[in-house]
Order: C-alpha cells, then sequence, then structure tokens
C-alpha cells in the first residue's frame, strides 16, 4: 500500500506544539520561515515517498546476507544510500564548519521520521552516522575531526556504535574489550561486538566504528572505560584511505525483524589488534558515548513516531476498501467498508492520537536541545537543556512503546489478512518491536527518569513542566470555546494525579528506591500521557486561535478531545500503579521465583 509522508502534521506539531517559533528569534535561524521549513520537508517527503518507501517490502524479503565477510544489502538500497547523500540530507543539522547545513536540529528530526516512515531498516544507518559525527565533533580531538569528520558529516563514511559484548548486554561495566597503547599515539582494540547495526555495507568507503574498550589498568566498572574511533580502512595524515584494519564482520544476526538492516557481530585484532584513536580522555568514554546515545535515544523514539505512522496509513487505507458487515438501518443490506463500524473507527482514531501525542514529544525534545545549544543567554540554554535532559528517556520509551502499539492495532484493523505477511501490516509490528529495547530499554529509561532526571533535583524540573500543562488545562478551561472546556478539565485531572505521583517519587526515592523503581514504568507512562496530552492541547489552542476555520484546525482539536477523554483515563489507574506496585511486589516477594 502507499505512503505519503505527513508534512502539515510534522509542520503543525513544530509551529504550534512546541517552543520551535522561538528557535526564529534567534539571529541563527532568523531567516528560517514557515516557506523554508515547508520546503525542506516538502523535499524529505518526496524523497521518502519515491525513493525511500517502496524499499520497505523489498528489503523485508531480501534481507541482508553475509558473503564472503562482505554484506549485501537488498536491491535499491545503496542506490537510495547515495542519493541520500548527495541530497545533503546527512548534515541536515550539522555544522558548516564540517560541511553541513546548519539548520534545526528539530527540522532534522522531523527529516528522521519521514525517512524512517520510508522504511526504518534503510535509516538507521543514518541515524548511526549523524550521531557518531556529534560525538566526534563534541569529543574528539581536532586531528581526528580534520580526518574523519568532514566525511563523516557528508556520509561519504558511514558510522557505527559498539557498546555490547556477549557477555555484558545492557550492563556496561562488563565489557571486556582492551585497548593497548601502539606507543605513536595510536591504539591497538582487542574484543567482540554484538548486535551492530551496519557495522558492515558495500554502500561507502570506509566505516568508522566508535567503540568502548579498557586500558591497561584502567578501574573497574563504567569508570574504566574508554571511547575509541576504529575505522574499517586505515586512514593516513592526509585524510586518505588505506589498508584494511583488522576489523571485521563475523556473522548477522537473524532478527524478528527490519531484516534489511545488517546487524553484525564485529571482531576487533584477532592477531596483532584494531588500530584506533582516543576520543575524549581515558576512562571517560562512556560520558563521551552518552552524547552519541542521547541524539540515538530521541531518534529511536521517533522511529517508534514513524512506524506509527505509517501503520496507521496503511490501515486506514484499507479501512477505507475492506468490504465486510451491513450497518443497522441500512436497506440495501451490502457489504460496507468496515471503516464504517464505530469499533474499527475508534481503533483508527486511537492510532492517529497516540501517533500525534508521541510525535508531540520527540518535537518538542528536539527544540529543547536546539535552544540548548543555539540559545543567546546562558540562562536560557541551561533551562532548555534541563527541558530536553527530562523530555529524552519519556520521548525514547513512550514513543517506542507507542509504535508497537499502533503497529498492533493496525494488524488488529486488518484482521486476518494483517496477520498475513503479504498484507505488509505484520511486517510494522515486527520492524517496532526492537524499538523499546534499542539504546537502553524501556525499563532502564523508566529509571534514568525517576531517579536521574526526577529524584536528583527534587523534582524541579519536573514541576516546571508540570505547571505549563496546567497552564495548557486552564487555557482550554477557560476558552469559552465548548469543544475544550472539558478537555481542559480532563488534563488538569492527569495533571494532579501527575504532580502527586512526582512528590511521591522525590520523596520515597531516598527511603525506600526499590519501591520507586517497581513504578518507574508506570510514572512514566503517566508523565508521557499527561505532557502528550497537554501539547495537543497547546497545538490545538494555538491553531485555532489564529486560524479557527482551518480543517487541520479542526482535526487538532478532534484528536485532543479524542485523547483527553479515552487514553487520558489511564491516568488514575497509573497513578495507583506508580505509589503501589513496588508494595505489593515486597509484599508478595515470595511468590516470584528467582
Amino acid at each position: 500500500m502507499s505512503f505519503s509522508a505527513p508534512v502539515d502534521d510534522i509542520a503543525f506539531t513544530l509551529e504550534y506544539a512546541t517552543d520551535f517559533p522561538a528557535l526564529r528569534k534567534l539571529s541563527e535561524f532568523a531567516d528560517f520561515g514557515s516557506d523554508t521549513l515547508m520546503a525542506v520537508l516538502g523535499e524529505a517527503a518526496r524523497f521518502s515517498d519515491d525513493v525511500v518507501a517502496p524499499l520497505n517490502r523489498v528489503g523485508d524479503i531480501e534481507g541482508a546476507r553475509l558473503e564472503n565477510g562482505v554484506v549485501k544489502t537488498p536491491a535499491g538500497f545503496a542506490d537510495a544510500y547515495h542519493a541520500f547523500v548527495d541530497g545533503g540530507w546527512m548534515g541536515l543539522s550539522a555544522s558548516p564548519d564540517h560541511g553541513g547545513q546548519g539548520l534545526p536540529y528539530s527540522v532534522n528530526v522531523a527529516v528522521c521520521e519521514m525517512i524512517n516512515s520510508g522504511s526504518m531498516a534503510f535509516a538507521l544507518s543514518a541515524l548511526l552516522t549523524q550521531s557518531a559525527a556529534s560525538t566526534l565533533a563534541a569529543h574528539g580531538s581536532d586531528d581526528l575531526k580534520r580526518r574523519f569528520l568532514d566525511k563523516l558529516t557528508s556520509g561519504e563514511w558511514s558510522g557505527t556504535m559498539n557498546l555490547t559484548e556477549p557477555q555484558s548486554g545492557s550492563d556496561l561495566a562488563t565489557i571486556k574489550s582492551r585497548a593497548e597503547p601502539a606507543g605513536d599515539g595510536s591504539y591497538l582494540i582487542h574484543g567482540q561486538k554484538i548486535y551492530i547495526t551496519y557495522g558492515e555495507q558495500e554502500w561507502t568507503e570506509n566505516i568508522i566504528h566508535l567503540v568502548l574498550a579498557r586500558l591497561p589498568h584502567a578501574p573497574e566498572g563504567t569508570r574504566g572505560i574508554s571511547l575509541f574511533l576504529v575505522p574499517k580502512r586505515l586512514v593516513d595524515e592526509n585524510g586518505n584511505v588505506g589498508d584494511a584494519n583488522e576489523v571485521r564482520a563475523l556473522r548477522l544476526e537473524e532478527k524478528l525483524g527490519i531484516h534489511a538492516s545488517p546487524t553484525c557481530v564485529m571482531s576487533y585484532g584477532e592477531t596483532l589488534g584494531a588500530v584506533g584513536y582516543l576520543v575524549g580522555e581515558p576512562h571517560q568514554g562512556l560520558g563521551a558515548m552518552f552524547t552519541m546515545m542521547n541524539l540515538a535515544r530521541l531518534m529511536v523514539g521517533t522511529q517508534g513516531v514513524a512506524v506509527a505512522e505509517r501503520a496507521t496509513q496503511q490501515a486506514q487505507e484499507f479501512a477505507n476498501v475492506r468490504l465486510q458487515g451491513r450497518r443497522d438501518g441500512d436497506p440495501s443490506n451490502v457489504s460496507v467498508p468496515i471503516i464504517r463500524h464505530p469499533d474499527v473507527k475508534r481503533m483508527l482514531v486511537k492510532m492517529s492520537a497516540l501517533t500525534a501525542a508521541a510525535r508531540s514529544i520527540c518535537l518538542n525534545a528536539a527544540v529543547a536541545f536546539d535552544l540548548s545549544r543555539h540559545g543567546e543567554e546562558e540562562n536560557t540554554r541551561a533551562a532548555a537543556n534541563a527541558r530536553a535532559d527530562l523530555l529524552t528517556p519519556i520521548a525514547k520509551s513512550f514513543a517506542t512503546d507507542i509504535g508497537v502499539d499502533v503497529a498492533s492495532t493496525g494488524v488488529q484493523v486488518h484482521g486476518g489478512s494483517g496477520y498475513m505477511e503479504e498484507t505488509g501490516a505484520a511486517q510494522h509490528l515486527r520492524d517496532a518491536r526492537i524499538l523499546p529495547i534499542y539504546e537502553g530499554t524501556n525499563g532502564i529509561q523508566a529509571i534514568d527518569l525517576v531517579l536521574r532526571k526526577v529524584a536528583r533535583d527534587n523534582g524541579k524540573e519536573a514541576q516546571l513542566l508540570i505547571e505549563e500543562i496546567r497552564g495548557y488545562a486552564h487555557d482550554a478551561i477557560t476558552s469559552n470555546d465548548p469543544r475544550f472546556c472539558q478537555l481542559g478539565y480532563s488534563l488538569n485531572e492527569a495533571v494532579e494525579h501527575l504532580a502527586d505521583a512526582t512528590d511521591w517519587v522525590v520523596s520515597t526515592a531516598l527511603s525506600d528506591r526499590d519501591r520507586v523503581l517497581a513504578g518507574a514504568c508506570a510514572y512514566l507512562r503517566l508523565f508521557a500521557l499527561t505532557a502528550g496530552c497537554g501539547f495537543l492541547a497547546r497545538g490545538a489552542l494555538g491553531s485555532v486561535r489564529d486560524r479557527p476555520d482551518h480543517e487541520e484546525s479542526a482535526r487538532a482539536v478532534f484528536l485532543t478531545q479524542f485523547f483527553s477523554e479515552t487514553i487520558l483515563g489511564e491516568s488514575v489507574g497509573l497513578h495507583r500503579s506508580v505509589t503501589r506496585t513496588g508494595e505489593i511486589i515486597k509484599a508478595g516477594g515470595s511468590q516470584i521465583k528467582a
């Protein structure tokens, strides 16, 4: 089935549901008006619809394969990558100092959504290359930037992230890869990494691997981890590519989904050692890698939105053509499109509302990241950085859960044919299922939220956002518009549940950490639902104010009403789960077999 990138929905979210207009008040982006935004999004949509989207089914069927140490990707993927690079998309938000276009990062996130809707398996390479380039820009030496950064920024070379090892999983404290000083400023890397996305491919002349490893006599645990740049092919002082490095893909993982994306088991230094270069300071590699991981986490959340959008479009198209059942009172007694049945309508509207809410959270996080880098005042940058830090685990976790939920509902809309691979609905579900696991599982994101982002500052930043959402509820209630009043009351009720749960997390974290952790996932979802509805309300209120008769304004109001009156009802039970789950588990712990 066809796909059409949702340019208007994305632009609407940026313009009305985020602080994106504040970016235009900065001298750096003063010329980036609505027309420019629509031009960029329109070109990205054409690339997604015409070049990438047709590859999704092909990639799923053909898959990537490893032949004689060389990865072969499905037909059309290499050409699409070169077209992506030639179009300048890889360096969209990168610094012009290294060949980038210097556009807002939030615009790059918007483009990322469209490309991932086209084919997530294809777009994963760009996600990792952009993140690797950002990490090198932030932590690399001048020499490493001179030799490697421009070609990463352009996409002439690709990048990867190498964290996980067979014995470690998410516990990076246990990694065993080692780095021995070579005596010339470089290091010899030895070790094996697993789950390395695009660890090998035939698209680019070189692949730049960012690898976590330990120096000799390094401290135990995460404090002894360093970060190294390890190229597939060696690069001389002038940036010329030379001999092969001691790096190779041992095998490809067989996965549930994203079959076109080569997920590699990588070997470094089986004999003499793979030549690598220290990025940042010794033993500070995890902090440097978190630059890459945090950007990747937001992009993975955006991938959840992307899959949800495509699954929603496919379900809507199917529901309009699938004839089944009859409507009471219809004298013709003929089968009707299933979209005319109330429960199918409910599923489709819920898919759209969840997708819109997840998109709003991801783009709010991206705009906050922009303001943290480009704000003209130090206090503005600091406040935006705190907001981006708070929203990143929420965006990653909620949006990826939504990707799975919406894709699953899409299968349900298709009925029995959705369970058959030929419709393509099942592929969305299979592809999306990795996202709650990628870049720190969603349980880890919830732990990060309650302990590092909420309890650590006594809930200060969380309460600032809660007050903003309370303001959106107040604006809705006092709008004198009957479409907004009830949703305002529902939003306000959820805000009070979130505020109370936040107070509980802060007050309990020091005395009973396990109780807080047991309810952490429920707290994250409560925060996400409340913030998502708040951002939807903000967008609907602003749009109705500026263009009351516009079709998109009416749609925004409708989706916000649906979200607030149906989905947001979960807040009551989630509040109870936050505060009660740990107590129940503690009391019944003997029933859990360990």
